[in-house]
């Protein structure tokens, strides 16, 4: 298994570096099981992603004229409650917030009155009932680290659509952790991602090509 490592200064750089990684040394194979089955799309064996400067704005990407965006901040502020809140809407198998809804505050209060030199501080997303849903979670952790006065986080995805999901997702997590450093009284901190998963599927290959600018 080959360890892809992405260094960013924002969360567009990350972002923009992530597909041409992708779509350049991605391995391709036809899906089996899951989202597009039946399709093909090309996959990074483990990825990790260090962004420095998270909360830089703006926290989605723009993309070269022509090209439909892959999200924008009005869907990420709709999906706020989705990762915050244990609201499922009809037909939802689960959301995020149902497993971190009551995480949150439990972490906001140890770091408040236990003090900031813990590894404990880790929420955790499915339990041992999500391998038999048709599409389990794809974000399966936070872990969160304050040091030097700031609240970091690591985030871990078993699978992650790179095309769509990935701007939406970390710019949910990041106003997350804006508002968990803010509960805490610390400043908002960097963040790492990783993915043993992270894709672009075969009908975006063109349109991650057109933006990352490869011929």
């Amino acid at each position: 298994m080959e360890i892809s490592f992405v260094q960013a200064r924002d969360l567009s750089e990350a972002w923009f570096l992530c597909l041409r990684r992708t779509l350049t040394e991605g391995r391709e194979y036809r899906i089996e099981r899951g989202s597009y089955a039946g399709q093909h799309r090309k996959e990074l064996d483990f990825v990790v992603v260090q962004v420095g400067n998270p909360g830089a704005r703006p926290l989605v990407p723009a993309v070269p004229q022509g090209v439909p965006p892959p999200t924008s901040m009005e869907y990420v502020e709709s999906y706020l409650p989705y990762l915050m809140t244990a609201h499922k809407r009809e037909g939802e198998q689960y959301t995020y917030g149902q497993y971190l809804e009551k995480q949150i505050p439990q972490v906001i209060k140890m770091y408040r009155e236990d003090g900031y030199n813990t590894n404990q501080a880790f929420m955790a997303v499915g339990d041992d009932k999500s391998v038999f849903l048709k599409d389990p979670p794809c974000l399966r952790g936070i872990d969160t680290r304050v040091s030097d006065g700031k609240l970091d986080f690591i985030i871990y995805f078993r699978s992650w659509d790179l095309w769509a999901g990935f701007p939406s997702n970390l710019a949910g997590i990041q106003l997350l952790k804006e508002y968990m450093s803010s509960e805490i009284g610390v400043a908002d901190g960097g963040l790492i991602a990783m993915s043993k998963g992270m894709h672009l599927y075969e009908y975006a290959w063109e349109l991650a090509r057109v933006t990352a600018r490869i011929e």
